[in-house]
């Protein structure tokens, strides 16, 4: 607004086709010429001792509302000729999550499909991008009631602000994808050459809950 534009806010659950098509009715005047794919919610704790409710909205949201959205979208853009689309994958997908096992996995689809998606539009003037962040100073993990974990008490996480910046830029110039941050970039980087038993041993140190206590006792 500040820049003159005309800002609408459109709430709506994307768990749901309701919710999804909400959007979509709010935006179908005007038309679709940019797409930010960014819904999704994390769920932290052992994959049995979760309330099965809570798995399926993750589910729901992170992979079959996003898909759903990116289905009707994406076959507007492509009878016009042209469009943008920006999907928010995550590192996260390059490793088996234990104790955040089902965000990690619907990851991992989002991070295939968006790479698969790209490769079918090619050429018909609809680019698809796919942001990868890694840990990022959100409100993430509060909601994912992982703040005991080491990942949610991580004082070195990306600014949102330039994360955004990284995937905006991305998208304008029309590429695949990408990594914000070296850090992150590293960490793909070894996920390619680690066994994922190994990958799994490790995110389990990371995100088991209580473990921020237990990093602080071994600092």
């Amino acid at each position: 607004r500040a820049l003159g534009a005309e800002v609408t806010t459109v709430q709506g659950d994307f768990a749901t086709r309701e919710g999804v098509y909400r959007l979509l009715e709010a935006a179908a005047a005007r038309g679709i010429d940019a797409l930010f794919a960014n819904a999704g919610h994390g769920l932290g704790g052992s994959f049995l001792d979760q309330d099965f409710d809570e798995v399926q909205h993750v589910i729901d949201t992170n992979i079959t509302g996003t898909i759903y959205l990116l289905h009707l979208v994406a076959r507007q853009m492509k009878q016009r000729g042209q469009g943008r689309i920006l999907i928010t994958g995550s590192i996260a997908g390059f490793q088996p999550g234990s104790f955040q096992a089902v965000y990690n996995a619907t990851k991992a689809f989002i991070d295939s499909f968006s790479f698969a998606l790209r490769n079918e539009l090619k050429d018909t003037g609809v680019t698809v991008s796919c942001l990868m962040p890694g840990l990022t100073e959100t409100n993430f993990f509060a909601r994912a009631d992982m703040l005991d974990t080491r990942l949610g008490a991580d004082d070195n996480k990306s600014d949102p602000v330039l994360v955004a910046k990284a995937g905006f830029e991305a998208m304008m110039k029309g590429e695949g994808d990408v990594v914000a941050g070296w850090k992150n970039k590293l960490q793909v980087a070894l996920s390619h050459v680690t066994p994922s038993e190994t990958l799994a041993e490790r995110h389990r140190k990371l995100a088991e809950p209580g473990s921020a206590q237990e990093g602080r006792s071994e600092t």
